[in-house]
């Protein structure tokens, strides 16, 4: 493990009540279901003293700590990503090639996405650009290709530090942060809960990866194969990471029936992973009463 900034140091515990914080895992689109944490958690007054985040958590976690609410990151994401035609829009207007020795030498094909540019087209204009702009201090995963380790960013570029984190294999280019070769957080740390050990009382961990859907006897196709193996290798991480470092609420939404670019899917993820913000109160309840009996 490496880091790419400084560290978080430990936050002090508000007297109003044990500290809070999230890490929001990776999972592309099922990461829709992030906004019920967030909305939650605001409806609820609590704001947590540390995030954490990989890939589309990474996206979410940097809205909520940019100051973003709940209800603030479901209308953009409903009015980009869950409209057809603004998403087709956008993704084109990032994607297209800069000039004709560009499409001639890269064009449009697997892999070749410029996740910079596309998160550029979706982000909020008020997603912060440094992290130091952050009003909650965040975490974010990134894996390192060369280095063959997971970086954690926390100073500097936000921008390309999400977009690092983002840089699904397959679907996007690489990002470069210095001279090293950066892509997907969740290769290394899908649900990086482990990287808020001791910054509070309660640590919520919220695993929006899945597990590949389908019916057994049924062959997956290519692409699903590809996506569904990375699901099971990344819950065999999450699975070692929570006997090493356990969370002490582990979130995980019903999000198994949609694919890792289902994005235009945007509102019926929404719909069918509602559940999870009761799940969150119930479990946020309990605790809460464990720490006002101790």
């Amino acid at each position: 493990m490496d880091k790419v900034g400084t560290s978080i140091p430990a936050l002090p515990v508000p007297s109003s009540g044990p500290s809070v914080a999230v890490a929001f895992g990776g999972g592309g689109a099922r990461g829709v279901a992030h906004i019920h944490i967030i909305e939650t958690l605001d409806a609820l007054g609590i704001t947590p003293v540390a995030i954490s985040g990989s890939s589309i958590g990474a996206i979410m976690g940097a809205a909520m700590a940019s100051g973003l609410s709940g209800k603030d990151i479901r209308d953009h994401t409903l009015a980009t990503v869950g409209k057809r035609s603004t998403a087709f829009g956008r993704i084109w207007k990032a994607a297209r090639p800069l000039g004709v020795k560009d499409a001639m030498e890269n064009g449009l094909r697997l892999g070749q996405f410029n996740v910079e540019r596309i998160l550029e087209a979706f982000l909020p204009d008020s997603v912060a650009r440094t992290f130091e702009e952050l009003k909650i201090p965040t975490k974010i995963m990134v894996t390192d290709y060369y280095g063959h380790c997971e970086v954690v960013c926390e100073a500097g570029d936000l921008r390309t530090a999400i977009a690092a984190s983002a840089a699904i294999p397959a679907v996007f280019r690489p990002v470069v942060i210095g001279d090293r070769i950066m892509i997907d957080g969740g290769i290394f740390n899908p649900v990086p809960f482990d990287k808020l050990s001791g910054l509070a009382d309660i640590i919520i961990g919220v695993d929006v990866v899945g597990l590949p859907a389908g019916s057994p006897g049924q062959t997956p196709s290519t692409i699903d194969m590809m996506f569904g193996s990375s699901q099971l290798m990344m819950q065999s991480i999450i699975e070692m990471k929570r006997h090493a470092f356990p969370p002490h609420i582990l979130l995980r939404p019903e999000v198994h029936q949609y694919r890792v670019l289902d994005f235009l899917k945007a509102r019926e993820i929404l719909a069918d992973s509602k559940g999870v913000a009761e799940q969150l109160k119930r479990d946020l309840d309990a605790a809460f009463a464990f720490y006002g009996s101790s």
